[in-house]
């Protein structure tokens, strides 16, 4: 069909094709996808336009080229977040500049200076982070980082309504005192922003059936007979921060349960093991803990029931023996 090897003109229609493809199919959907699918944490606040700025600024000056803003699944990344990455975590800094152009990576690749996901936690100060800008050895002596002494002027007489930086005479010209430019305000502002949203919001109190019992709270009706947990409680108590009271999750952090094929199996097994064990198999989503030492056999039944048969869900109910024998086998396999 394609005569390639006499002509060139086919060789260049192919080679053309294969790169429109490729494109579209590991840049471009990817991409649309990412950005139509993911958004913010609860407790995420839209970027001020001063912060705004400083993202420009960090993106100008390149300190993408020697910090990161992610945390990997791995023990030694603890020690910049309290969680791993997740795609909301960029939700804001990472809106398309206009309909061209998106916005460039700020997750970075090499950690020349140290990982900048919660720096607004672990170092609040202002004015920590100006001096830092303006000569980084005055306040880490070892640091390898270049100053920007273009953010900053040099005056004789500030104005009052002027930040001074309190810089010892070591680190000036004698006579003078250095003022931070508004591009330097701007970048420290979008610095102290940066701090690791958390995955959950405040959770009432739920004190698992199976505690109840021990701790001697009545679980039983007057006959004596044992109640059925209240499924929608357990899962508001237990699950909504995270899926949301109506199962649509939020995008780019947690699955909706509306319509999984998950909870929808007709085989709850793997419903099962996911709220016994958690998950962590996808990484466009955070990873869930598991309950298993948080939630009865029958309260995780409760659980799956009312996430089988709501929100459009159409799965049969499962028993606590069910679950119960899921519990088993799973303890088989992990000793």
């Amino acid at each position: 069909m394609f005569d390639i090897h006499k002509n060139h003109r086919n060789l260049v229609v192919l080679a053309l094709l294969g790169f429109l493809i490729l494109s579209l199919g590991v840049a471009i959907f990817p991409a649309y996808q990412s950005q139509n699918n993911t958004e913010p944490l609860p407790q995420m606040e839209p970027m001020s336009e001063v912060e705004l700025r400083g993202l420009q600024l960090f993106i100008k000056e390149g300190c993408v080229a020697c910090h990161t803003q992610q945390v990997r699944s791995i023990e030694m990344d603890k020690t910049w977040g309290s969680r791993p990455s997740i795609p909301s975590d960029y939700y804001y800094s990472k809106q398309r500049m206009d309909i061209w152009r998106q916005s460039p990576s700020l997750l970075g690749s090499e950690r020349t200076g140290p990982d900048l996901t919660s720096i607004g936690n672990r170092q609040p100060s202002e004015e920590w982070h100006l001096l830092h800008l303006y000569n980084p050895r005055i306040v880490v002596p070892e640091s390898i980082m270049p100053s920007y002494p273009w953010m900053f002027e040099e005056k004789v007489n500030p104005d009052e309504d002027e930040k001074v930086l309190s810089v010892s005479d070591e680190f000036k010209r004698k006579g003078t005192e250095i003022i931070p430019t508004r591009d330097a305000l701007d970048l420290v502002a979008y610095l102290q922003s940066l701090k690791q949203a958390p995955l959950t919001g405040q959770q009432p109190e739920f004190i698992p059936s199976a505690r109840k019992k021990q701790e001697g709270i009545n679980t039983s009706d007057k006959q004596g007979k044992d109640l059925l947990p209240d499924g929608k409680n357990l899962y508001m108590s237990t699950c909504s921060a995270c899926h949301q009271a109506e199962g649509t999750g939020l995008p780019g952090a947690f699955p909706s349960l509306s319509g999984s094929s998950v909870v929808n199996d007709e085989d709850p097994e793997m419903l099962v093991r996911i709220i016994l064990q958690g998950y962590d198999a996808r990484p466009e989503f955070a990873q869930m803990p598991g309950f298993a030492d948080q939630l009865s056999d029958a309260e995780i039944a409760a659980i799956a029931n009312h996430e089988r048969t709501n929100w459009g869900n159409d799965a049969p109910e499962i028993t606590e023996e069910e679950v119960r024998k899921i519990r088993n086998f799973v303890i088989n396999q992990t000793q």
